[in-house]
């Protein structure tokens, strides 16, 4: 297994859609906002490109973005755009909420971009919003 990545695991007895509000008010405390809020349940987005999906498929791909900080770090390095986007992933599994959130390790980001203040910068964004899931559980 790699070093180049980490799979955050999360479980909750709240149903998703609850688990949802409560981490975008977490999130707004850290001036964190989900970028996709209207686009996140994948069961309506898939329904809009003519893809039925089955009863009960509650998956939410969810886009935490600080939107200060991301405009700042991409004017610096346009680079930085393909390891900005952070989903955290939300679905039901066996009566419980599952979340899932994939964070790269500094050295991996510093390699694919050769910005080493990004990189350092990613690792407290990360955690962040790890805070933020954990308050939300």
């Amino acid at each position: 297994m790699s070093n180049w990545a980490q799979l955050y695991r999360g479980e909750s007895i709240k149903p998703v859609w609850q688990f949802v509000a409560d981490l975008k008010e977490a999130g707004l405390r850290s001036g964190f906002l989900i970028h996709n809020e209207d686009k996140m349940e994948m069961s309506h987005t898939f329904g809009s490109h003519g893809v039925q999906v089955g009863e009960g498929f509650d998956l939410h791909m969810i886009q935490i973005c600080k939107p200060e900080k991301a405009a700042g770090s991409l004017q610096k390095n346009p680079e930085r755009a393909a390891l900005m986007p952070k989903f955290v992933t939300v679905f039901s599994s066996e009566g419980r909420t599952q979340v899932r959130f994939l964070r790269f390790n500094q050295q991996m980001i510093e390699a694919l971009v050769q910005d080493a203040e990004f990189a350092s910068s990613v690792g407290s964004t990360y955690d962040e919003i790890e805070q933020a899931i954990q308050a939300s559980l």
